[in-house]
């Protein structure tokens, strides 16, 4: 369960930030409200997971998938840079998420 709430939090995540970059261009009050929603339950679920999960795993685990899920969607709703090494990258900080979750 501690897996599933931490994946909820990087889901989360990522909702906050794309929130980030809708408010920077609206500046609505519904947009403001959706960024802290975001975030609050980003950090809501990941202290359920943390109960369970060393906080060095989840918060390595978080950060990945908030990280790479910006920048994915960024590149599907934003159109940022799509090259092969972005790309890449990606793939790597989300197989190093991958590897924390196989060894604890």
């Amino acid at each position: 369960m501690a897996w599933l709430s931490l994946l909820a939090a990087g889901i989360f995540e990522m909702a906050g930030v794309a929130m980030i970059n809708k408010w920077h261009n609206d500046r609505k009050w519904q947009s403001f409200l959706l960024l802290l929603l975001g975030f609050g339950l980003s950090f809501l679920f990941l202290s359920f997971a943390m109960e369970t999960l060393p906080m060095s795993t989840a918060y390595a685990v978080w950060t990945g998938i908030g990280a790479s899920g910006g920048a994915i969607l960024g590149m599907l709703f934003y159109n940022e840079a799509k090259d092969w090494k972005r790309i890449l990258f990606i793939a790597m900080v989300l197989g190093s998420a991958v590897g924390l979750k196989l060894v604890s």
